[in-house]
């Protein structure tokens, strides 16, 4: 699904790749359909968790974020960052093709929007965030950013999308007047 989304991958391949016959599969998920919200809802709980390690780390409000945005870049290189974000493979497919697994993955998004508008608010009552950042308008521009940008280094084959997000961002929380 990674590699070719979820359209890409039929059933039979699926089948052969995880070695699981066809009437197994059928009697854990009715559907393709079916197992792709499971596979949505496993990544968003395990995304969840990273995500408690990543924000759960001390330090400032601003701190925090940019520790979760440096993990972006911690990963590897752009591809292969891109390459494991299913939000970034799949949210414009799956939009289109089911309204459960769109369902799913926007609930992760908004999971992680709530943690990054949180976090911009500590850090505007720790005074590492400027007073004037509206929390929620951050994070939702923030994380635009970055996503945009993961797809644009994931087309290019190139990290430099990346680093221009982490210079985007570093200049949005340094800004007075930020969003």
């Amino acid at each position: 699904m990674l590699r070719k989304g979820f359209g890409g991958v039929g059933l039979k391949e699926l089948l052969e790749q995880s070695a699981v016959p066809k009437g197994s599969f059928y009697y854990y998920f009715a559907s393709k359909e079916a197992f792709g919200c499971a596979l949505l809802k496993e990544y968003c709980a395990d995304y969840a968790q990273r995500l408690d390690t990543l924000f759960g780390w001390k330090g400032t409000g601003r701190q925090r974020l940019m520790h979760y945005w440096n993990a972006w870049l911690a990963d590897g290189n752009a591809s292969s960052l891109a390459d494991r974000c299913l939000v970034v493979k799949l949210a414009a497919e799956i939009s289109d093709l089911s309204e459960s697994m769109r369902v799913i993955l926007l609930g992760g998004v908004d999971d992680l929007l709530r943690r990054i508008a949180t976090t911009l608010t500590e850090g505007r009552e720790d005074g590492s965030i400027a007073p004037s950042c509206v929390p929620e308008k951050m994070a939702r521009s923030l994380y635009s950013l970055w996503l945009g940008a993961a797809i644009l280094a994931k087309l290019g084959k190139d990290k430099t999308p990346l680093d221009q997000a982490m210079f985007a961002t570093e200049q949005a929380l340094s800004a007075p007047g930020s969003l």
